[in-house]
Formats: C-alpha cells, sequence, structure tokens
C-alpha cells in the first residue's frame, strides 16, 4: 500500500530494505530525518563526536564485516570534517556509502554551500546525489549498489529541498539484488602462471587485502607449487595458521622473513598492491619475477612493473592454477625445505625476535611492552593501528587470529584516525577484544571518541605509546637543534586521567610492574575501555631506525 511521505524518509525506508544496516555519523539539521529513516528501518546508529571519527568507524567497520557501512553528515562542513576519513576508505576500496546533506539547489549563498561533487571528486571518492523528488528512490538504491557491488567509497548527497518534498512511497524501485561481476579466468594465464611455478625452486605466494574469501584455495596452491605463504599489510592474518606461512610482509616484516622473500625467484600477489610500504621500496622484490592478481584491472602494475598481470578473481584463479598444476603431476617441494622450515618458525613473529634492552628508568620499552600485551590480551581480538614512529609495535609486535582480526587505517598516512577505526571495528565485532596501538600525538587528536568508546561500553584495551612528541618528526630529523625540535615536542600529559574523565579506565605505566591494573581490568568483565598511558623511551623506533618507514619510502 503506498502512502505520501518526504523524501528523505523514502531514502531511509529504501536504503533499510535493500540491506543498509549500520550507520555511524553526526546528525545535525540536514541529516536529522534521513538518519531517523533508517533506524525505523532497522538500522543501528552509533554516534561518533567528529565526522572524521564517524568515517573511520565506517570505513573499519565495513574492512572488518565485508558489508556495506553508512556515515550520515551534515551539509557543507560537515562533509569537509569527514574529508580524511573519506579518503582513507577511498584509497582502501572500502564500501562505505556517505549519505551528505546538501545545501539546497540554487542556495550559493548558504554559509554551508560548497561544490560537495567536486570536493569527494578530489579525494577519490564517487560523487552520486539525489537529483529529483521523482528519481530519489532511484538515486539511493543506485548509490548503495555501486558501493557494494563495486567497492566504492560513495558520497550521496542530498539537497535539503529535495529532502523535503513528497512522494508516493513504496513505488516501482529498481531490482535490490545485484550479482557481483567477476572476471573471466583465462586459460592462458592460468598456463602461464602454471608454467612459472613449476619452474621456480623458491616461491613466495603474497595475499593481500583482496585474497580475502580466498584463503583456501591460494593456500591449496602454495602446497601444489612449494611456495612459502605472507600477508600483505592490509592482508594480515589471511594465511594465519598455516605453518608454511611468515606473519607479514614488507616494513611490518621480522628480517628473518624479509630475508626469505629476498631470496626468493617468483613472488605470486593475490590482491595485493605491491606497494612501496608491502616491497620495501622494491628491496624485497627488485630482480624477483612478479605476478599479480587482482579484480581490478587499473591495479594491475600500478606500483611496480610486473612479469605477468592476471585480471581474475584470486580464488578462481588460485584454483585453476592448482588444478593445471596437479593434471601435470607436478607436486612440488619448492621452497617448503626441512631448513626453511626452521627459518619460518623461527623468524615468523616479533615475539620470538631478540629485543635490544633498553633501560631508562621512568620509561618502558614499547617492544617489551607490546610482547607482555600481546601475551596478556586474549587471541580472539582486533588488532588497530595508527600511524607514526611507534605504529610498529602493534602492527608487527601483536599477533592476529585470522584476517578478521587486523585494520590498518594508514593508506591517506593520516594519523589520529586509529581510535574511530578501534570503535568500528569493536562495533563490528563485540565478540572479540578489540587492541588499538596509538601514539599520545594521534589520540589526542581524536580524544573525544573517548567519550564514544564509554558510552558503547566497549571493552576495548588501549595502548597509548607516549612519547610526548610526534615522534617520526623528531627522529626523522635527527641533525635538528633543541630549538628546531620545540614545534614537535610536549610537555608530559596525564592521558589516564584523561581518558578517566570521558569514562574509561587509565593507568600511568612507567615500568613493567605498573601493568597489573591491566592485567585485573582483563581478568573482569571489561564493561568500559581500558587506557594505557605508557611513557615510553625516547627512541626512534625500530622501524624508522632501519629505514623501513612508510614515511622515508
Amino acid at each position: 500500500m503506498t502512502q505520501m511521505m518526504r523524501v528523505a524518509d523514502a531514502i531511509g525506508g529504501v536504503l533499510s530494505e535493500i540491506g543498509l544496516a549500520q550507520i555511524f555519523g553526526v546528525v545535525g539539521s540536514g541529516n536529522f530525518r534521513v538518519t531517523n529513516a533508517l533506524l525505523r528501518g532497522g538500522a543501528e546508529f552509533t554516534a561518533a563526536r567528529h565526522e572524521m571519527g564517524a568515517a573511520a568507524m565506517a570505513d573499519a567497520y565495513a574492512r572488518v564485516t565485508g558489508d556495506v557501512a553508512a556515515v550520515s553528515l551534515h551539509q557543507g562542513c560537515g562533509l569537509t570534517n569527514a574529508m580524511t576519513g573519506i579518503a582513507e576508505a577511498a584509497k582502501c576500496h572500502t564500501p562505505v556509502l556517505v549519505l551528505a546533506a546538501d545545501t539546497a539547489r540554487g542556495d550559493v549563498t548558504s554559509n554551508f554551500h560548497i561544490d560537495q561533487d567536486a570536493a569527494v571528486a578530489a579525494i577519490g571518492a564517487t560523487a552520486m546525489r539525489i537529483h529529483s523528488a521523482d528519481s530519489a528512490v532511484a538515486d539511493a538504491a543506485r548509490a548503495y549498489r555501486v558501493a557494494q557491488v563495486e567497492r566504492k567509497t560513495v558520497v550521496l548527497s542530498m539537497p535539503l529541498d529535495v529532502q523535503e518534498e513528497r512522494i508516493a512511497y513504496p513505488a516501482a524501485r529498481p531490482a535490490t539484488e545485484l550479482s557481483v561481476p567477476r572476471p573471466r579466468v583465462l586459460p592462458g594465464d592460468v598456463d602461464s602462471l602454471a608454467g612459472l611455478l613449476s619452474e621456480a625452486e623458491r616461491p613466495v605466494i603474497v595475499g593481500g587485502r583482496g585474497s580475502r574469501g580466498a584463503s583456501h584455495e591460494i593456500r591449496a596452491l602454495a602446497s601444489q607449487a612449494g611456495a612459502l605463504l605472507i600477508a600483505s599489510g592490509g592482508g594480515r592474518g589471511v594465511f594465519e595458521g598455516d605453518e608454511w606461512a611468515l606473519d607479514i610482509m614488507g616494513g611490518f616484516a621480522t628480517e628473518g622473513a624479509a630475508a626469505l622473500v629476498r631470496e626468493a625467484d617468483l613472488v605470486v600477489a593475490f590482491g595485493a598492491a605491491l606497494n612501496t610500504w608491502t616491497t620495501r621500496d622494491g628491496a624485497l622484490t627488485d630482480g624477483t619475477p612478479l605476478v599479480q592478481i587482482d579484480d581490478r584491472a587499473e591495479a594491475i602494475g600500478k606500483h611496480r612493473l610486473v612479469d605477468l598481470g592476471i585480471v581474475g578473481d584470486a580464488g578462481a584463479v588460485a584454483r585453476a592454477t592448482r588444478e593445471v598444476l596437479a593434471a601435470r603431476g607436478q607436486a612440488r617441494t619448492g621452497y617448503r625445505t626441512p631448513e626453511t622450515a626452521e627459518r619460518v618458525t623461527a623468524s615468523r613473529y616479533w615475539k620470538d625476535q631478540p629485543l635490544e634492552e633498553i633501560d631508562e628508568p621512568g620509561f618502558v620499552d614499547p617492544a617489551e611492552l607490546t610482547n607482555e600485551i600481546d601475551a596478556l590480551a586474549p587471541m580472539e581480538r582486533t588488532v588497530v593501528v595508527d600511524g607514526g614512529n611507534v605504529n610498529c609495535y602493534p602492527g608487527a609486535h601483536l599477533r592476529v587470529p585470522d584476517d578478521d582480526g587486523f585494520v590498518l587505517p594508514l593508506s591517506f598516512q593520516a594519523i589520529g584516525m586509529g581510535l574511530a577505526s578501534a570503535i568500528g571495528a569493536a562495533v563490528a565485532r563485540p565478540d572479540r577484544m578489540t587492541v588499538l596501538g596509538v601514539g599520545d600525538g594521534s589520540l589526542l587528536m581524536a580524544a573525544a571518541e573517548l567519550e564514544t568508546a564509554a558510552r558503547l561500553g566497549l571493552g576495548m584495551l588501549i595502548v597509548v605509546y607516549d612519547d610526548a612528541a610526534y615522534g617520526a618528526e623528531v627522529h626523522l630529523f635527527p641533525d635538528a637543534t633543541p630549538r628546531e625540535q620545540e614545534i614537535v615536542r610536549f610537555p608530559d600529559v596525564d592521558i589516564a586521567a584523561i581518558a578517566r574523565g570521558y569514562g574509561c579506565e587509565g593507568v600511568v605505566v612507567r615500568s613493567m610492574d605498573d601493568l597489573e591494573p591491566v592485567r585485573a581490568w582483563i581478568a573482569s568483565d571489561r564493561a568500559r575501555p581500558m587506557v594505557v598511558d605508557a611513557k615510553i623511551a625516547g627512541r626512534p623506533s625500530w622501524m624508522m631506525a632501519s629505514g623501513h618507514s612508510p614515511d622515508q619510502a
């Protein structure tokens, strides 16, 4: 039975019907009606304290679940506040739908007026809009499907005057089910890959974010070809538990893992970009034949020239290639020798690597601290990493259970999104403990979202690596004078007290003995977040000291 309703209500109605279930946002007058319409349709809403936080929450939620997440924003300044988080999502091809109010058509004198489509296009997201009352339902459904099917971050601008018009609903609507197109696997591509694998003595297969969902097929191919397995930062955890899998490639890799990749005579990447970070600016792959498989043609060879590029679904290509090798009777030992097995076991995790002792009274060694947190926290966890000098500690030392357990929001290299990303991940997987590793500068950029975490009762563990500085800049310019470094150094702040003010638990850690309250919190019902203000030794992290930082790549 049709009824007359506002366009804003119809937009919320159709998006709820076709599957939009989770929204993050900051509500103002321009997005008030749409957000409430979605809630009436059964969607869940999480109110953030800042629009950038809302965008980062949606990005992390979508990464963990694979579902489209929405961001609800006010027109103009609400959208611009969220831009950094939207850019991060767009660079990662995260399926996020941004519902952005827009000024009324022709109202160019409004304080809120900007060219929203131009702003969105400039950061690499997909600009779409509600064009008229008559097209509103179709426009909204189309935007959702573009985000879902094409894995794009879509910003749907909704002019205020159109939102207030009235239309009949439900009316004829576009199809609500679209199949995901899969590129056809070409036999010639499969034969070429099978030929390279049959000739390789030390093949390595890399799994990126695009390999999620294809882990079983890729592992089977690796077994047939005698290949080692390793994940990129974006795909970390995809091969977790396989005896022939190393943990992570690139800047976070142990030196033993990096050496095994460097010694490979063939590298095959499934759904991984082979970017500067993953290849250590080419140091891990230069001179090695490279194969790249991706379902987006534009991804092939974007960062590094490859010897063979295959446009196709990761699982389908892996399965077809294994079948060709099996039909040829080619089950190879390859890189899977007893000597290599010992090296893989010894170099897989940072927790097993020797530590150089740091003895500075009143400060903790960040590596020792992180290894202890790794041992204390349950393995059913989601690890979230912010940027900066210290990101290698949570990013490399904290183990993950699988490819749902790692969120690395660093495609835009922006610090300050870790806390909001951790909230999004925790909302996505409330059955797991979310563990955030963040610098003091990054945390204080977004401290207001501590209230969000406390309000939601999230049992998150937030480890703040507090060196009272923007540590990356301190260590990138070691020849700077003390006066020059004043611009990136700050007074010591009691972040634990700030956290308690927002409703979290908080503890200052200046020695390993100070972790007792953390142990007690882990053993409790964890009804609110725990913030660990760890005063760390003011040294460059091992990653920056070794030159593997993305800031230096």
